[in-house]
């Protein structure tokens, strides 16, 4: 599930991206979660770079700390590093920007994927976890082959070069992930539970049942 209030396009911010260095028209790519090696960050910055050969205007967002920080700030200096973010500012960072870059091959989950989506912005993300879950390939977000680290490039610069396909995207990945709200998910869990409790009691008792019993 996905807090839909916290993470929605409405929280987008023009002072924030004025901050960002971006007019109304240009475009930010971000990136949120811890900055470690195993979340394959360098892919993203590769991303960023070819992007930058024919979109000198794009910028590139990190929200969150970690090891590679200091690394990652020192060799890209032209790299947007806001630190930690949580709650409405969270929430706002998300929403101010358009592309999510998820490159990622070590996650069990990754739910800043419903979180991107929730706050209408466009992912790019490999083929498993969250996203293979809940990205329709082309509508709510863009699938990579996972490891494939040259279409993941790839994939960032073709959806940059249509930035209205990211507008459809965003919107089509806002809706679904409306439907992910931890109201429907708990509602969902609680009919599971009271069918299961109905089948059970209507069901014959086992042998280890009526061993129990007696």
């Amino acid at each position: 599930g996905v807090d839909s209030q916290l993470f929605t396009p409405e929280r987008r911010c023009t002072e924030l991206r004025r901050e960002w260095g971006l007019s109304k028209d240009d475009l930010a790519l971000i990136y949120v979660g811890r900055i470690a090696p195993e979340k394959n960050l360098a892919m993203a910055v590769e991303a960023y770079r070819a992007i930058k050969r024919f979109n000198s205007r794009i910028k590139f967002v990190l929200v969150g700390d970690g090891p590679q920080r200091q690394s990652l700030q020192r060799e890209n200096p032209d790299l947007i590093f806001t630190g930690m973010r949580m709650g409405e500012e969270l929430g706002k960072h998300y929403a101010s920007a358009d592309v999510f870059l998820f490159p990622s091959e070590t996650e069990t989950f990754g739910n800043v994927t419903l979180e991107a989506m929730a706050s209408g912005l466009a992912v790019v993300a490999y083929n498993y976890a969250c996203a293979k879950l809940h990205i329709t390939n082309g509508e709510t977000g863009v699938l990579v082959k996972f490891g494939d680290a040259k279409s993941f490039v790839g994939s960032a610069c073709a959806l940059v070069r249509e930035p209205r396909d990211i507008l459809r995207i965003g919107r089509l990945g806002r809706q679904y992930a409306s439907y992910l709200g931890w109201d429907r998910v708990v509602e969902r869990f609680e009919s599971l539970l009271l069918n299961t409790g109905r089948q059970g009691r209507g069901a014959a008792a086992s042998p280890l049942r009526r061993r129990l019993a007696t």
